[in-house]
């Protein structure tokens, strides 16, 4: 009995020991996050907004109203307002409806549906256009890559991804599904403050429905990276810049105050789009 007793608070020890061994095993065992990525915006709420690069160079993303990769089409009727429209890699020849101006040092086109001085580019246009847009496509695609990669969401699966009637007050937002707004959604908040919305899969925006800005949001402050396709149906409006993994369209006369910054085709159809 002298002797199981005394070696009890061994038999404890080494277990303790073979315990902890086991744990440490597995480094995600341990619980520890990996590394946040979401700085704060330095001028107001939410998180820190989306580099676009300034609007008077074209090599960044941000001088675009209108950017894409595969195509842009227009149907007659539209105005493009505040910014360029450019196209890289596909040719001038996927920029349709736009009845194109050739410049005489085809380095661009002008159209009755890009108001002056914005411009419209493509990668077969004379240099520096092809390099300017790569580097523009480039810059969108980062853009796309740091807004998806932002952590630790403020709001995560807000109403199931159905954010109609909704007041959205700065912040990151995350949804695993696609987000559908078939009622009118309120993005209340001050000129500074930042809003940054992850969508796993597509936008939808219904008929004669509005994104409403209050309280002084400024669209340019607005960032929806979208990994599916974005829809904007007829007679709605938009706002706010839309990074998109795939397609953008605009159904009949909607409207939007924004970027539509697009990996693939933008489809647009007698719309008012005003750089924000």
């Amino acid at each position: 009995m002298l002797r199981s007793l005394t070696l009890l608070p061994f038999a404890l020890l080494l277990a303790a020991s073979c315990g902890d061994d086991g744990g440490s095993s597995n480094p995600d065992a341990s619980g520890a996050d990996a590394e946040p990525n979401n700085p704060p915006n330095p001028n107001g709420l939410g998180p820190a907004p989306v580099d676009l690069g300034e609007t008077t160079d074209p090599t960044a993303a941000g001088s675009y109203v209108l950017l894409a990769k595969t195509g842009i089409t227009n149907v007659t009727g539209s105005s493009i307002t505040g910014g360029n429209v450019g196209l890289s890699p596909a040719a001038a020849s996927f920029i349709t409806g736009f009845s194109l101006i050739a410049d005489p040092t085809n380095v661009y086109s002008t159209s009755g549906s890009v108001v002056p001085p914005g411009k419209i580019y493509a990668s077969d246009y004379a240099a520096p256009t092809p390099s300017n847009l790569t580097t523009a496509i480039l810059d969108m695609e980062a853009a796309f890559s740091d807004a998806a990669s932002r952590t630790n969401p403020d709001f995560l699966n807000l109403a199931s991804g159905e954010i109609g009637g909704e007041t959205l007050v700065p912040g990151l937002y995350r949804w695993g599904t696609g987000v559908t707004i078939p009622t009118d959604v309120t993005i209340a908040g001050g000129a500074d403050d930042v809003w940054i919305f992850q969508i796993s899969n597509d936008l939808d925006l219904s008929t004669a429905t509005s994104v409403i800005l209050s309280g002084g949001a400024l669209a340019k402050n607005i960032f929806w990276q979208v990994s599916g396709e974005t829809t904007i149906h007829a007679n709605a409006h938009f706002e706010g810049i839309i990074l998109s993994q795939t397609g953008i369209t605009l159904q009949t006369t909607a409207s939007m105050n924004g970027r539509a910054l697009a990996q693939s085709l933008i489809a647009i159809d007698d719309n008012a789009i005003t750089a924000p």
